[in-house]
């Protein structure tokens, strides 16, 4: 439903394992104001299928440029049209969600799966920019595991490392398969919406929940299928890492090892104080200890950046959807001597008081399509 009066309005989509959501701001007072949000549970299987093969010139003839920074795509320019049947099933359930929320814009910002993504940090001695594009493509494709042609990739100049009296250039860089990107572009096009920015899901959660905070933090990111790994400094995510372990985990743990039916484990899991440590043990094995290497290992890899030394993270932030069960905050807590808490990815917006008890319940859920949203607001 619309909440406030008629101005400027920006579409955050979220399409992700688990369904759609979606987030319309408005910019009021340079304050991103929540219009209308939705979501659509539904399983998607969002991985790269085997496509008729066409040459990369074709795909980025087709598909132009997307990730963020680069072009944008005109309403009303058709699209390529994809043999994949996702295309038209995703679209149809983005339009009936856009209409249920009573959707007033078309303009549109959506997010890549991090699994799919490639993210590095470069450090290289200081060279002509023109120098750049050519220095980067040839060093990501001693990293990438697909061919540099079949990769859609954009980089961004980040403050200079200093070590001892030298200055060293670093790039963010981030590559995603074109056929992704086609994709997805598809998909928006069949909905009636116009995409203008695809971005990885960092940047969004960086708005959402770090916004102009400038200490060093690491986000992490719980859904249903997959964990995502962020370390953001000075509004820039530096590293980047995925794992396959996720909240269905913890639901396959407590059906195998309760032998209960899988629609008793949600509330199991609210309350997890009365099972045994057996239980909880199982549980640390499976979700939990990855969850805790991970975060030591991004730890380690951004400290050994070149230009961090002696940045040590100083917050854990949680989201995603399944971030809320308290155990999970607390036995990261016991291992890691800062603050580790559930991130408030509404707290940077404006929206009416009695919609706080429903928003926060879905703070976490919401926290991508939310960052999404506020991009062409905050920045």
């Amino acid at each position: 439903m619309g909440i406030f009066s008629n101005k400027e309005a920006y579409l955050g989509v979220d399409i992700g394992a688990h369904g759609i959501k979606l987030v319309e701001l408005r910019k009021t007072k340079g304050r991103p104001q929540l219009w209308t949000y939705g979501l659509a549970d539904k399983e998607l299987n969002i991985g790269l299928l085997e496509r008729k093969e066409k040459t990369p010139e074709e795909l980025l003839a087709e598909t132009g440029s997307v990730i963020r920074g680069a072009d944008k795509q005109k309403e009303g320019k058709p699209m390529p049209v994809l043999e994949d049947p996702r295309i038209e099933q995703y679209a149809k359930l983005l339009r009936e969600l856009c209409k249920r929320a009573k959707v007033t814009t078309k303009k549109t910002s959506a997010s890549l799966p991090v699994s799919h993504i490639f993210h590095a940090v470069l450090t290289m001695p200081k060279i002509d920019r023109k120098e750049i594009e050519p220095v980067v493509k040839a060093e990501i494709q001693k990293m990438l595991s697909r061919p540099i042609d079949e990769m859609q990739i954009v980089h961004q100049v980040i403050p200079e490392a200093v070590v001892g009296h030298d200055k060293y250039l670093r790039v963010l860089v981030t590559a995603a398969p074109k056929q992704l990107v086609q994709f997805y572009t598809a998909i928006f096009q069949r909905a009636g919406l116009v995409l203008q920015e695809l971005e990885t899901e960092a940047f969004a959660l960086e708005r959402s929940l770090v916004g102009k905070d400038t200490a060093t933090v690491m986000v992490v990111d719980i859904g249903a299928e997959r964990t995502n790994f962020f370390i953001i400094n000075n509004g820039l995510p530096l590293t980047h890492r995925s794992i396959s372990e996720g909240g269905n985990t913890i639901d396959r743990t407590l059906v195998s090892a309760l032998g209960v039916e899988p629609d008793m484990v949600g509330q199991i899991k609210q309350d997890m104080s009365r099972y045994s440590g057996k239980i909880k043990t199982e549980i640390f094995g499976s979700f939990i200890g990855p969850i805790i290497k991970e975060i030591e290992y991004g730890f380690d890899l951004f400290l050994h950046q070149t230009g961090n030394e002696g940045k040590k993270p100083e917050k854990i932030i949680l989201t995603g959807g399944s971030c809320v069960l308290p155990f999970i905050r607390e036995e990261i807590q016991k291992v890691f001597p800062m603050k580790v808490f559930v991130g408030d990815p509404w707290a940077r917006t404006i929206y009416q008081d009695g919609l706080k008890t429903v928003l926060d319940g879905l703070g976490p859920r919401m926290a991508v399509s939310i960052g999404l949203a506020m991009r062409n607001i905050v920045g």
